[in-house]
């Protein structure tokens, strides 16, 4: 391996490590942080849909951003935009301010994510494949989430025991300073390589490119249409999955002001990423196909998803959570690696962010649904429906692996290039 292509990894391990702690110290507080403000179960995850919405929303004129100007204008933009968006939550908590105004601001949090989804994965393989890099993707995914779990520990736990002690604004605070910090960063360390951006089109070209892009070289293509559409339900259901926890635990627990608790939780579940990417090579390497892998930790995520409907306990329901976390993360390298051997270069940071989009629509779905079940039958019952929502990916996955792309077989880079 070529020094360049050490320094591409250790940049993405920093910014990844940056990116994950600034997000998560609200990860453990988010729901309560919006109930506090005077928001129902509905409206608090009809909140966290109009995010998703945004997501959905700005994925292709952002995308278009990472393809005309670059991966790192990219990354920049994204970091900018969510340190802003996140002091305007804080002040709509201080204010008590109307659902609409949480939901506007929800979907500008969410275009500042846009800048980030495909972008920066995009801008890592192929700064590896310029830089003649030539081991395994899976492994340095692996690692990255082994890197941003760390992050997502300190910053799960800290920003709520922050909360405990400081107010349930003190994490959003912290956070929008550890952005700013995260873009200097980027400044200094990310340059983008082997990609060039290309600023000659028109926004209405660019538009219909990407669209055409993300048809013909992902719906298009069978294996990669069937794991794009297993998306909505993995990806709406996950986010409800883990915002749903920090209210239902401290109702289990019986002290709805346990702020620290509701950290707690979300850092057992930085514990379990941590665990699930350093378990993902020795995983991958039982199973000669990764699909086999995907479907294993999606059954399994999905009885695992039920037990916390069904079993509500305090204790039975922290262990399951971390059950949970440590089967999400032991898949997403895998994923990762799966879907990136099968699309071109030229497009991958397009269709990243369609896939991504993809992720987003189920959650547009699938909170406010799941937030309205939990108003009405509690948290439990609306875990049971969540699991039969996510066990709904399983079907779609296996049509994918019934395909045989090489990218399922494969152990070192599919670096496809057009």
């Amino acid at each position: 391996m070529t020094t360049a292509a050490a320094r591409v990894r250790r940049t993405y391990y920093v910014l990844g490590f940056g990116n994950t702690f600034a997000a998560s110290l609200i990860w453990g507080v988010n729901t309560l942080f919006l109930l506090d403000a005077g928001l129902t179960n509905l409206e608090a995850f009809a909140a966290n849909a109009f995010f998703t919405a945004g997501m959905v929303l700005f994925e292709v004129p952002t995308g278009i951003v990472a393809d005309a100007w670059g991966r790192r204008a990219s990354y920049l933009l994204g970091t900018a935009t969510l340190a802003v968006t996140t002091g305007l939550y804080v002040w709509l908590w201080t204010v008590h301010g109307p659902f609409w105004a949480w939901a506007v601001s929800s979907a500008l949090i969410g275009l500042g994510f846009t800048f980030f989804s495909g972008a920066t994965e995009a801008w890592l393989v192929d700064a590896l494949t310029a830089t003649g890099y030539d081991g395994s993707l899976d492994t340095v995914f692996a690692r990255g989430q082994v890197v941003s779990g760390i992050g997502m520990l300190l910053g799960a736990g800290g920003g709520g025991y922050l909360a405990q002690f400081a107010g349930l604004g003190a994490p959003y605070v912290l956070r929008a300073a550890v952005l700013v910090l995260m873009a200097v960063l980027a400044a200094a360390l990310m340059r983008d390589l082997g990609f060039t951006p290309d600023r000659g089109r028109s926004f209405g070209a660019e538009v219909r490119e990407i669209a055409t892009s993300s048809v013909e070289y992902g719906l298009r293509v069978r294996p990669v249409r069937w794991l794009m559409l297993a998306a909505p339900f993995t990806g709406g259901v996950g986010i409800y999955v883990h915002y749903a926890l920090q209210p239902y635990l401290l109702e289990l627990w019986g002290d709805e002001s346990a702020y620290g608790l509701a950290g707690l939780a979300a850092a057992l579940v930085a514990g379990a990423s941590i665990a699930g990417g350093l378990v993902t090579p020795w995983l991958r390497s039982r199973f000669a196909r990764r699909t086999s892998v995907l479907l294993l930790t999606l059954g399994l995520g999905a009885v695992t998803v039920l037990l916390i409907g069904l079993v509500p306990a305090f204790w039975a329901v922290l262990g399951l959570i971390v059950v949970w976390g440590l089967l999400g993360a032991a898949a997403m390298p895998v994923r990762q690696a799966y879907l990136n051997g099968m699309i071109p270069s030229r497009q991958r940071a397009t269709i990243l962010s369609f896939d991504s989009l993809m992720s987003s629509a189920g959650g547009v779905v699938a909170q406010p649904a799941l937030g309205r079940a939990a108003d009405v039958w509690g948290y439990p019952l609306s875990y049971v429906v969540a699991a039969a929502l996510s066990a709904c990916a399983v079907p779609l996955v296996w049509l994918s692996r019934r395909e045989r792309p090489a990218a399922d077989t494969a152990v070192e880079p599919a670096a496809t290039t057009t």
